[in-house]
């Protein structure tokens, strides 16, 4: 990357190839199995830690919680909590408004819940990334811990944020992480020659038949067992810490939009899954990819936090489906195994992230396209992010990111397509803005759905496929509420000039046919001879 580029757009920073393909020859998710193996065993037991992190944000079905909680009960010692905070965090990750307040809310409820339990939760407050680790280790020391647990993080900072730990602590303490976002193990999905599964369809078979051939893979666990009496604590507040000053919402009316779109907290996130599960799983299978139906679960900002566990959630779907693990089209209804399929997605993302490390690097999963020469168009950049490119489709998706924190997927795959396809900018600026704006975001899911491909996205005829009435693009768009038949789909080109220019929309930034074409040509040539 050019010097300046890395100075006007920080976001675009990022390893090398050959840094690459080093990271996944020897992964950190192998060195920290192999660090944590070699870990001398700790009889003697005294102050048990659980240490939360920003996506296990619940009491409720979390393994390294009960398992915390278990040994603390059998050996009659006390069990604390503790949250490392730390601002710089929040903005290395570009972490949005949403996303850090239902954060920081839902630690709130979580507080609360576990001093019900004479549970302590407390902030350990780490002033900047690299002091994250020294702050863990000094409060595990100061709070004479001999356990500490946890559960897994699969990207590379986080994996070499536990590593340190573990070295730093030289078996004074011993950690134990647990596998907690999937259902499945990451990794464990194989090939028949025994190599990590990355292709979804046989993926997703072989996760099916694995969850209906072993059910339990869907038990929950139960919450954190009632200490004795509430333990004292050294080096951590009991205040619950601040949204981070630069992630706070522009105006009371976006704080109070966002929160009753996305109330925070476990009950919120299992009241919403029942009602999705028993009032529109049905419908979902013929109506998911119709943005104006919002037959969507909105489950995703529960999952990305860990506010709601997936397995939590397969085990309702289960009662669901007739008390059955069995979720394959012969097993379960079109909505139901449609939905799982979604989950199956992120299931595979994780797993993705695991074997081939470097998707958490800021670098695209296939390195050849990290030889494309993207276009530096300002212009366009700011009409896509606005909404403002003359492509209703592309500008009505934007406008719900902007206004609700959330873009149904359908829109994410055409939004995507559209900036870094037509507009030829490059994808990790859109991946960024995601990641600044959506209350779902998390990077296994925005890398994976962010990563370039050949495949350049019509967005007039997706919206004419998908949103067969318009109804979606006259939500968002109201300046073409107006406009009656299919012109809504394109209507520079099919309402006469001076009936569109009366709309006060824009034309469109770039004609579709001309750059699909431009972007082709573009991928062929920088990518024919490209060695990563």
């Amino acid at each position: 990357m050019a010097k300046h580029e890395a100075e006007d757009h920080p976001e675009l920073r990022h390893s090398s190839t050959k840094r690459a393909k080093q990271i996944d020859a020897d992964t950190p998710f192998n060195e920290l199995l192999s660090q944590l193996e070699s870990q001398d065993s700790i009889d003697n037991v005294k102050n048990v830690v659980h240490w939360f992190r920003s996506k296990d944000l619940r009491i409720h079905d979390n393994k390294a919680l009960h398992n915390a909680s278990s040994l603390a009960k059998q050996k009659s010692k006390a069990l604390l909590c503790v949250y490392v905070y730390c601002p710089e965090e929040f903005e290395w990750h570009g972490t949005s408004p949403a996303r850090s307040d239902m954060i920081v809310q839902t630690l709130g409820l979580m507080q609360a819940e576990l001093e019900k339990l004479q549970i302590p939760l407390v902030f350990a407050t780490a002033e900047g990334r690299k002091e994250i680790v020294p702050t863990i280790v000094n409060f595990l020391k100061e709070n004479d811990a001999s356990h500490v647990f946890a559960n897994f993080e699969y990207e590379v900072d986080e994996l070499r944020r536990d590593i340190k730990v573990l070295r730093d602590l030289e078996n004074s303490v011993q950690v134990s992480l647990h596998h907690d976002q999937t259902v499945v193990v990451p990794g464990e999905v194989k090939t028949g020659s025994g190599g990590p599964m990355k292709v979804f369809t046989p993926y997703q078979r072989i996760w099916l038949g694995l969850v209906k051939d072993s059910p339990e893979l869907l038990d929950t666990v139960p919450h954190p067992e009632k200490n004795a009496s509430m333990p004292d604590i050294k080096g951590a507040s009991h205040d619950v810490p601040p949204v981070p000053k630069n992630k706070q919402f522009d105006s009371e009316e976006t704080k109070n939009r966002i929160r009753k779109l996305w109330p925070a907290g476990h009950q919120a996130g299992i009241d919403r899954l029942n009602h999705f599960i028993h009032k529109q799983i049905e419908k979902y299978a013929k109506t998911r990819s119709d943005p104006s139906k919002d037959s969507s679960s909105r489950m995703s900002a529960y999952f990305s936090t860990g506010t709601v566990s997936v397995r939590e959630a397969l085990s309702a779907l289960r009662s669901y489906n007739s008390n059955s693990a069995d979720f394959s089209e012969k097993g379960a209804s079109p909505g139901v195994y449609s939905w799982v399929r979604e989950i199956v997605f992120r299931e595979l993302y994780r797993q993705m992230m695991v074997v081939i490390p470097h998707n958490s690097m800021n670098l695209p999963q296939n390195l050849k396209f990290e030889f494309v020469q993207w276009e530096d168009d300002e212009e366009g950049w700011k009409k896509w992010y606005e909404g403002k490119t003359g492509v209703p489709f592309i500008d009505a998706g934007m406008r719900q990111l902007n206004h609700e924190a959330y873009m149904h997927n359908r829109l994410r795959m055409n939004v995507s397509s559209y900036l870094y396809c037509n507009l030829l900018i490059d994808y990790r600026r859109g991946e960024r803005y995601f990641a600044e704006k959506l209350v779902d975001w998390d990077l296994c899911n925005n890398t994976q759905g962010w990563e370039p491909s050949y495949t350049v996205f019509n967005p007039v005829s997706q919206a004419e496929k998908n949103d067969p009435n318009g109804d979606y693009i006259r939500r968002w768009v109201p300046e073409l509420k107006g406009v009656e038949g299919k012109a809504v789909f394109s209507p520079h080109d099919r309402l006469p000039k001076a009936e569109f220019e009366k709309l006060g929309y824009p034309r469109p930034h770039v004609d579709w046919k001309e750059t699909k074409q431009r972007c082709m040509e573009r991928f062929k040539s920088d990518m024919k001879d490209a060695e990563p």
